[in-house]
């Protein structure tokens, strides 16, 4: 198989061609003719003849020097067979030109898509710089209404302060919560700073000075006195009864406290005896919005009351303080219910 390309073999030279000129510079003459050639070739005729490999004669009749065997090129038309060697060559060299023309095409398209891929990121990205930059507002389709963006307003009015816990508890318009003896003083007991009173018998009316004292019904009657509601609590053999007696204004409470004569009657039952009756007792009044209360302790066995007796003293300060707080507490709860009710 060649691999310069395809050789072909040459045209036998005609019997009797004769050349033109002398014979080529630096090759010796041929055989004169009539003679016999190298190899025992024998001159016809006409001229010389081919030698036994099939050589030709040269340009002027002179036979060239025979070639062996394995130099010698096939004749394909001789051998009646095809050139395989040479139509390969020929279809690689086909190939080859084809994988250059599809190289050449790839790079192109290629280039062409890169073309656009860039000019696509170049819009993408002037579009995107316009957005972060505040870039102009695209104008409305033709299906849409341009309307002005709305500007934020600010009310001048300060929002109004959340309620105040003691207008609930002033004013009977807003003071309208269900009011019981078991939503005063819940519950079996109580305990204040580590001190538990186990709770003895309740009591509500609106005949307020039935359930007093002296005079202190009259003071009652005098300021418009509503309702009173009481609780007896017991601790280590001291009892306590408060009253919360309900007005219908903080200015008729707060007279009801000063003028406070005698006190609330104590309350028994539910295990608890009866206790400051013809006896010394410690008896304390005081006041929070619309309501006045009273505290009346003394021992459950009768004995006097005097200023040593710390127990006493201290058992009516917890109950006064617990009784503040749940009155306290009532308009807390009211307040918060109305803050976060609907507008009407």
């Amino acid at each position: 198989m060649s691999f310069g390309g395809p050789q072909w073999p040459q045209e036998p030279q005609q019997q009797g061609q004769q050349g033109w000129g002398g014979p080529p510079q630096g090759q010796p003459p041929g055989p004169p003719q009539g003679q016999p050639g190298p190899y025992g070739q024998q001159p016809g005729p006409y001229g010389p003849q081919p030698g036994p490999y099939g050589q030709q004669p040269g340009p002027h009749g002179q036979q060239q020097p025979p070639q062996p065997p394995w130099q010698q090129q096939p004749d394909p038309a001789a051998a009646g067979t095809p050139d395989w060697g040479a139509l390969a060559d020929a279809s690689a060299a086909g190939g080859r030109r084809r994988r250059r023309l599809m190289i050449a095409g790839g790079v192109l398209a290629t280039v062409a898509v890169g073309a656009l891929v860039a000019t696509a990121v170049v819009v993408t990205n002037k579009k995107n710089d316009e957005a972060k930059n505040g870039g102009p507002t695209p104008a409305p389709t033709a299906t849409a209404t341009a309307s002005p963006t709305p500007e934020p307003t600010f009310s001048s009015v300060a929002p109004p302060p959340p309620p105040d816990p003691k207008d609930y508890i002033t004013d009977p318009k807003k003071d309208t919560a269900p009011l019981t003896a078991e939503g005063l003083f819940p519950g079996k007991k109580l305990t204040m700073a580590g001190r538990p009173y186990q709770k003895g018998a309740t009591s509500s009316t609106t005949k307020c000075a039935s359930v007093t004292q002296g005079a202190l019904g009259s003071v009652l009657n005098r300021h418009g006195c509503e309702r009173v509601i009481r609780a007896t609590y017991v601790k280590d053999g001291v009892a306590v009864t408060v009253g919360v007696a309900v007005f219908p204004a903080e200015k008729a409470a707060l007279a009801a406290k000063k003028e406070a004569d005698g006190g609330i009657a104590p309350l028994a039952g539910s295990g608890v005896p009866g206790f400051c009756r013809a006896t010394v007792c410690l008896r304390r009044s005081n006041s929070l919005g619309r309501y006045a209360y009273f505290t009346q302790a003394g021992f459950l066995n009768g004995a006097k009351v005097t200023t040593a007796d710390k127990p006493v003293f201290q058992a009516s300060d917890d109950l006064g303080t617990f009784v503040f707080n749940q009155i306290y507490a009532r308009g807390k709860a009211q307040a918060k219910a109305a803050a976060s009710a609907p507008p009407r």
